[in-house]
């Protein structure tokens, strides 16, 4: 059995109770980008981290210090990784990854306020706030850079591993992609189980992701959607 991740991944606690290979939701090679413009980035576009990458911003928002901040998903870069918006390339490195932990699966991006105007709808998705995992028969919706706007019925937590079974589509690029059920933030997008598309996409529980930040006490703490 295969779990579909999204680069450098191979060791998340899932992956291990079901004998799982790492795969790759992620890469995606891009030219240099040259600074400029102030990008409108939210929950669900795209990014190029390193100059290497495609991934997709979770949401975005303030922490109690009142830095700009964002969420992505870990295994789409490390400590210090450079952010650029994927379709405003010209914009530059408008942030970097602040905090990492790949156990979780997510990063903190600190973005330049200067640089980037933070909004709360993407696409076809809206986040207005953050609530606890979903579960079964509710429907979970992500926007990702890759698929866009995909909707799937929720299974839940299959093994108890905090992480959320949607059979929501996703692909490479669409990793740390916005799950919602309404305008409600539950869950990050990290993977997909066996084959894109058709096994359930996983993804992390956005209210352990926050307690996980909280108790780190850095950036990102308290952190507030936009």
């Amino acid at each position: 059995m295969l779990i579909g991740r999204i680069r450098r991944h191979a060791g998340r606690r899932l992956a291990t109770v079901l004998g799982a290979a790492a795969l790759v939701i992620g890469g995606v090679t891009v030219g240099n980008a040259a600074a400029a413009p102030v990008a409108a980035l939210g929950g669900g576009s795209g990014i190029v981290v390193d100059n290497q990458l495609v991934c997709t911003i979770t949401t975005i928002g303030h922490d109690n210090a009142g830095r700009l901040v964002g969420l992505t998903a870990a295994h789409c870069g490390n400590q210090g990784s450079t952010v650029v918006p994927e379709y405003l390339r010209d914009a530059g490195v408008v942030g970097h990854f602040a905090v990492v932990n790949h156990a979780l699966d997510y990063a903190v991006i600190h973005f330049d306020r200067a640089k980037v105007h933070p909004i709360n709808h993407v696409g076809n998705v809206t986040i207005t706030h953050i609530g606890p995992p979903a579960g079964f028969p509710q429907v979970g919706c992500k926007e990702g850079r890759t698929t866009g706007h995909t909707c799937g019925v929720v299974w839940g937590d299959v093994l108890q591993t905090q992480e959320t079974w949607t059979q929501a589509c996703v692909i490479e690029g669409d990793s740390g992609a916005p799950m919602v059920v309404g305008t409600t933030l539950v869950a990050m997008v990290n993977a997909y189980f066996m084959f894109p598309c058709v096994g359930p996409e996983l993804g992390t529980n956005i209210d352990l992701i926050m307690h996980d930040i909280n108790i780190r006490n850095g950036v990102g703490a308290g952190f507030r959607p936009i």
